[in-house]
């Protein structure tokens, strides 16, 4: 796959901006010892601008990178995976809907939420406890649900203003 310099800066340019949005904009969960962050809504973003595959690229190394610089070693990897299959999942629904259909991604950000939440759950059944999967069902649901729900109020704003389709020309 041949990458053009402009098609690569956007990807960093957005891998950045869900980096920022993971890493800056996150509230603690004591309960878990993790946090809740808005960087969904900024991987969904990432996918609506660059598409499937490098969107997906760009989203998990944005939240892969926030895992790393904010001490969560053990999350970089299943971060990095989980993510890019969460967007992966997200662009393949949006790739097959009907350009008619203007909501689409949103179809596609919830079977990539359910990817996210399962992933998550695996991933801590395996490297934590099963309790630990059990336990954090409802706040993972609700980061989930909440980048969704985000997405959607900020993706609607762009796209009303005509912002979406010229950050997509650019």
């Amino acid at each position: 796959m041949r990458i053009s310099m402009k098609n690569l800066t956007k990807a960093a340019m957005m891998a950045a901006f869900v980096f920022l949005c993971t890493y800056l904009f996150k509230f603690p969960v004591p309960l878990t010892g993790g946090y809740t962050h808005l960087g969904d809504c900024a991987v969904f973003l990432c996918v609506i601008l660059l598409g499937r595959k490098q969107g997906a690229l760009a989203g998990a190394l944005g939240a892969a990178l926030s895992d790393l610089i904010g001490g969560f070693m053990l999350w970089v990897i299943p971060t990095f995976v989980i993510k890019g299959a969460m967007a992966l999942v997200m662009g393949a629904v949006m790739e097959k809907m009907p350009r008619s259909r203007r909501m689409g991604w949103l179809i596609g950000a919830a079977a990539g939420g359910v990817v996210q939440i399962a992933g998550y759950q695996a991933a801590k059944y395996f490297l934590i406890s099963p309790e630990a999967a059990i336990v954090t069902i409802p706040n993972i649901v609700i980061q989930t649900g909440a980048g969704i729900i985000l997405s959607a109020a900020v993706i609607t704003l762009l796209d009303s203003s005509h912002i979406l389709c010229r950050l997509k020309e650019m």
